[in-house]
Order: C-alpha cells, then structure tokens, then sequence
C-alpha cells in the first residue's frame, strides 16, 4: 500500500484521519503488536478482553510507525505524541478485515480459500509448493488463518503476487463465512468434514455447514472444489458454480501410484508427479491442491517439493535410529486415524523395531469425547503400537482399549520426563494431540535427548 495516500487508506478502513496528514504515501506493512511497529508500519490497536490495544499507539509512533488506526479514543489521546497518520474508527478490527478486502481488490491475484476438518494446513503447504515453481505465489503462515490473522496474510502479500492461498480456521457457526467475505475467493477448497469444534457445533452435520460457508461466500462463477461423495455438503452446494469432486470417483483423482511417482486423472487429464512422500492422507489432499492449482490456470509438473508446517507430521530423524512423526501442532478423530496409519504404515517401511505411540487429549468432541478416546485405544492396537502413552485425563481412556504396554501421565511435562527414557534404539514415535495439550514440550524434550 505504499503508493496509496493517507486518505485512500482511511477510506478502504471506513475509518477517518484526525488532522493533517504528516506524509503522503501509505504504509509499507501492517502490524497489530506495537512493539512491531517501526518506520512504514500502520499500527491497528485492537480491542482486547481485558485490555484495548489502542492504547499503545503513542509508543508505536515513537518507535516511528507511518501511522495507527485505532478507536477515536485512543487515536485522539495520541495526537499529543509523536507525528504520525492517525485513523480512527469504532471497531478497528471491522476497519483491518475492511482495508484487507480493498487491499484484496487491488491486487491482481487469484485467490483460494482452504478450509476442512483436517488437511486444510498440509493442502495450503501442497499448493504452495504445486504453485510457487510456475507462479508468483503467497501462502498462509502459521496460525494466520483467523478473523485477524487472514486480514494481516492479506495485507502482508505483495502487489505482483500472483496467487493467494489463504487457510480458513473456524471454531463454531459464521466465521468461516466472515473469512470468506473478506478474503472474496476465487476458488473455495473444503479438504474434509468431520467430528470436531462439536463443543460448540453439536454435530458433524453443523460442522459440515460451517465448513460450506465457504462455497456460500463464492461468487456466481467461482470454483467449489470438494472430496467425492461427501454427502453432508451435497445440501450446500450451487448450481451457479463449478463444482469439481476430488479422490476415489471424483473429478481428479489417482490413476495409479508407486512410492514416488503418482499419475492423476484431473478431469480427463492425465498429469505424472514426482511425490516424495507416501504419507496416504498426504496424497489424499494432494488430489484437492491438484484440482485448485488447476482451477486457477497453472498445470502442475515434476516433482512436488512439500516443506510441512511444523507440528503437521514431518519425520524427524534422531541418534540411533529413533525416528519421530512430529504431529504435536493439533489433533481430531479424524488426523489421529490418519496419523495411526502413517505409523503403521512408515514402521514398514523404515523397518522401525518399536511403534510407539505419544497420544494427548483430543479437545473440542463434546459429550462423545470419552467414545472417541476409547477408539483411539482401539485404532492403536490396530496399529501395531508396541508402547502407548496417553497424555491428559481424555486420552487416559484409551488404554483401555489397549492391550499392550502403556503408561497414562497427566499432561505433557510428565510425557516430556518420561518418553525418552522409554525409547530403544529403531523406535518409531509418533507424538500427536490437541494443540492445548502442549506435546511440543515432547518433542522438545526428545531432540535435546538426542543432541546431548
């Protein structure tokens, strides 16, 4: 936005400018956090739970901060200070997600919107790297997939970008649509619907409208690209869009497949990639990042380069031989089959002398959560974990489902003090719950392990 004046700002913000401009050129970046808030940078004070933001803005500008935008309140108790364009308005977050859709509409880029029970992080990696060989391409960062951190990955994306992949996250009914209007897609993405958020959605069937949100927020035109036969969305679907299905009996599906080379029907097409990841669930979305990358022009070719998020199933590889599937970041019914599968599946193929299972609470499952631990016991066992450690009171009823050796602790530091010491040499680790459950601090406590 550096060649956009104080005043266009203001009016893509719905906000307005107290006094006289001190600059006539916009800002170069966008930040929430004041202490990130040096030269070029337009600090948005958001209002907290307990505290408003706003009120750091005459710190911002004396670090030097192009501007603030803020309530009137904070922005005029900030005309005594440091120089600096002062915008005001009631909501600043409405005037962020505002100026983030102006900002959308100036550039020239394609955008696709990912959501999905689970998948939606590993499809919006896959598309960056399907993408970003061919085309000028920007993706989501981290947790920046909110009703604050979509507007940022928007205002952060630079003016010759391409394509915009922006992940959608959503905890209960409205906020994938909220995301939606901001972002305006040009291609919606549901990777998968499941049991998850059911604390506060109730049932699959509510989470799978929340998730079509998406499809309701496309213009007449756009692209909906959904998994085959997911018969809770057929009710959202739209006869003005183009809608493209993806897996087995879809639009864009796998011809054939081989340990590193998949050949995929994509709407007739026949396209050869080089896949270096055999991970099933993996490749599952790599269908849905093949029927977007396409749906926005680009054909994808040779081989996929995926770099994972962390937390998202990445092996890692430690002293003797012990090798850990780093799914720590989250965790729902449907990634914790997924991850299971990956275990069993990597445990063959790497020839690993124990599966050993770190498995923590999975949160957010409402009055079926203590059902859904004890399948996870039993999807274990079926597995072929060799040692299970359930980590929180949740998780704790899903040895009980298991035969074999386990150990229940409480939460993840008692985990971080346990596992190495059960390691052998050749385990395989998988370490996977909800992100409130912290097994980061695992992870953490086997890579020290393996460096000391």
């Amino acid at each position: 936005m550096r060649d956009w004046s104080p005043e266009r700002v203001a009016q893509a913000a719905g906000a307005r400018g107290l006094g006289p401009p001190p600059t006539t050129t916009g800002p170069e970046r966008v930040t929430i956090d004041s202490r990130h808030a040096g030269p070029g940078t337009l600090f948005v004070g958001l209002r907290g739970e307990h505290a408003d933001g706003g009120r750091f803005a005459p710190q911002a500008l004396a670090a030097g901060a192009w501007g603030v935008l803020t309530t009137p309140e904070c922005a005029q108790a900030a005309q005594s200070g440091p120089p600096g364009v002062l915008l005001a308005a009631e909501d600043p977050l409405t005037a962020l997600q505002a100026l983030a859709t102006a900002w959308r509409r100036e550039l020239e880029a394609k955008v696709i919107g990912v959501t999905g029970s689970t998948g939606k992080t590993s499809t919006k990696d896959l598309l960056l790297a399907l993408l970003a060989p061919h085309r000028r391409t920007v993706a989501s960062r981290a947790n920046f997939n909110t009703e604050i951190g979509l507007p940022l990955e928007i205002l952060s994306t630079p003016r010759e970008t391409e394509i915009l992949v922006l992940e959608m996250a959503m905890r209960g009914a409205g906020q994938i649509a909220e995301l939606a209007a901001i972002a305006e897609p040009d291609v919606g993405v549901i990777v998968s619907v499941g049991p998850v958020h059911l604390e506060l959605l109730g049932t699959v069937e509510n989470v799978a409208a929340a998730k079509a949100e998406l499809i309701g927020g496309l213009a007449p035109g756009a692209v909906a690209i959904i998994p085959a036969g997911e018969r809770l969305l057929d009710a959202h679907l739209r006869a003005d869009l183009q809608t493209i299905t993806f897996g087995p009996g879809g639009d864009v599906r796998f011809e054939s497949e081989d340990d590193e080379v998949v050949v995929i029907d994509a709407q007739g097409d026949r396209l050869e990639l080089e896949v270096p990841f055999r991970q099933a669930h993996l490749r599952t979305d790599l269908l849905a990042a093949v029927a977007a990358a396409r749906a926005v022009g680009s054909t994808p070719a040779g081989r996929v380069e995926l770099a994972l998020s962390a937390g998202r199933g990445e092996n890692i590889a430690l002293a003797g031989g012990v090798t850990v599937i780093d799914g720590c970041y989250n965790a729902n019914p449907m990634s914790m089959r997924a991850a299971l599968s990956d275990l069993a599946a990597t445990a063959v193929r790497l020839g690993a002398s124990r599966r050993v299972a770190v498995l923590g609470d999975m949160l957010e499952l409402g009055p079926s959560a203590r059902s859904y631990h004890l399948e996870l016991g039993a999807l274990a066992a079926a597995a072929g974990v060799d040692v299970l450690v359930t980590v929180g009171p949740l998780a704790a009823a899903a040895a009980e489902r298991f035969d074999g050796e386990s150990q229940s602790v409480a939460n993840a530091a008692e985990a971080a003090a346990i596992v190495p010491e059960l390691l052998q040499d050749g385990d395989l680790v998988l370490v996977k719950g909800s992100l409130g459950v912290g097994l980061k601090l695992v992870c953490e406590a086997l890579a020290a392990g393996a460096a000391a």
